[in-house]
């Protein structure tokens, strides 16, 4: 995507498509608009503000969180409750009491290093906080209890019919298959009735790599907790058993489920319920594939992990970089459309979208106490040309463009404060 300052005026192609679509406002994959779908953006009619940088802005509230999310978070609170009384007795069964409360602490560290990752990723425009409470919950108890109650019958009708031995099926498919539709399930409840913060891959990858991070803490607490009460030599077992999920594996389930994730989020992007459905479907089968591999490791774990894992684990590090790139790309070019129709002036659309401009904004507003006003400004442009986009991309359009109201007056308002 060529990142020049669009030319002032992009024209609506209309119907006799008499006027093409402006390049540089159609990437060729992420944000890629149909031409018939293509509008200006609204005009500033009070002509174009002042520069606002430095800004001195007043506090801004949190975000308003729609009735939809509120009840979603709600839901799956009473999930989580819910299967609380399946997973809990069958860890303690398991594990002992201390077995629980080792494993639970030991499970601390490499949940840690997810969730870090998830937030470095997420860092250009965040997901809500009780979104990503929701994820964490489904994926540490509720596709737990959903992975329990299916096993049993997916033994019974997939075990006989496989021709392989219990253990061997046990291992390479049915967990890969029930684990993942389990896991994955989350991600569809998300996208079905969040869809307005299940925008595209980086979200995708987000929510998926929440969920996952919460299903390997509760199976680490599991592995780590039996290599306590099962052990004649608790301490070697345990730094053993460590050692190869808390060390060598912290990201295996998180990079199954993200190829779900990522596949989903592309769909979203096109804004069809069937099409986000279908994709679900497509996602599990990389996502299972990937994890029946993992667990088909055997004699030759080492050179299986150096040669096939770890390729996959810097191929996943590459395509999170060049999605976050592509956000970045996509945020700049969509807040330049604002700014050619005199919303923004162009210094500000650098200080608002790109990684240097940010720094530098939050480092002054720090400076002098509003490195939070700061923030909210910063997120309230990111979250307008997320909205814009999904205006582009022909998605529920009455309702963004309301949205897109919203938020343009919501800048104003810290606009019109910050320069008096």
């Amino acid at each position: 995507m060529t990142t020049n300052e669009p030319r002032h005026g992009h024209e609506h192609p209309g119907a006799s498509g008499e006027r093409p679509l402006p390049q540089q406002a159609n990437p060729t994959w992420l944000g890629h608009v149909q031409p018939a779908d293509y509008r200006r953006a609204p005009a500033n009619s009070r002509g174009q503000f002042e520069p606002a940088f430095p800004p001195v802005l007043p506090a801004v509230a949190g975000g308003r969180r729609s009735a939809g999310v509120l009840g979603l978070v709600l839901a799956g609170g009473f999930l989580a409750f819910i299967s609380l009384f399946l997973v809990l007795p069958f860890l303690l069964e398991r594990t002992g009491i201390s077995g629980f409360v080792i494993g639970f602490i030991a499970s601390l560290i490499p949940l840690g290093t997810v969730l870090l990752t998830v937030r470095f990723i997420d860092r250009w425009e965040p997901e809500p906080k009780p979104l990503l409470l929701f994820a964490f919950a489904w994926g540490a108890v509720v596709s737990i209890a959903v992975t329990m109650l299916i096993q049993p019958y997916f033994s019974l009708v997939a075990g006989p019919a496989s021709g392989l031995d219990y253990t061997t099926f046990a291992v390479t498919v049915q967990a890969p298959v029930v684990e993942e539709f389990a896991k994955s399930l989350g991600l569809l409840v998300l996208l079905l009735f969040a869809p307005r913060h299940f925008n595209g891959p980086v979200d995708g990858v987000v929510f998926a790599f929440t969920i996952a991070a919460g299903f390997a803490f509760t199976e680490n607490i599991l592995y780590f907790g039996r290599a306590i009460a099962e052990s004649s030599d608790p301490g070697t077992d345990l730094a053993v058993v460590f050692f190869l999920r808390g060390v060598m594996s912290p990201f295996a389930h998180a990079i199954f489920t993200g190829t779900t994730g990522l596949i989903m989020g592309l769909a979203a992007t096109r804004g069809r319920t069937g099409l986000s459905v279908l994709a679900f479907v497509v996602g599990l089968v990389p996502a299972m594939l990937l994890h029946s591999g993992w667990n088909s490791m055997g004699q030759d774990f080492l050179a299986q992990y150096l040669l096939v894992q770890v390729p996959i684990f810097v191929l996943a590090v590459l395509v999170i970089v060049l999605l976050r790139v592509a956000e970045r790309r996509l945020t700049r070019q969509r807040l330049m459309e604002y700014a050619a129709a005199g919303w923004f002036t162009t210094a500000e659309v650098e200080m608002l979208a790109t990684a240097a401009g940010r720094r530098s904004a939050l480092r002054w507003a720090k400076s002098v106490g509003r490195g939070a006003q700061m923030r909210s400004l910063l997120d309230a442009a990111t979250q307008l040309a997320f909205t814009r986009q999904r205006i582009l991309s022909g998605r529920d359009v009455p309702a963004h463009q309301r949205d897109e109201q919203h938020q343009l007056a919501e800048i104003a308002a810290l606009r019109a404060a910050a320069v008096g």
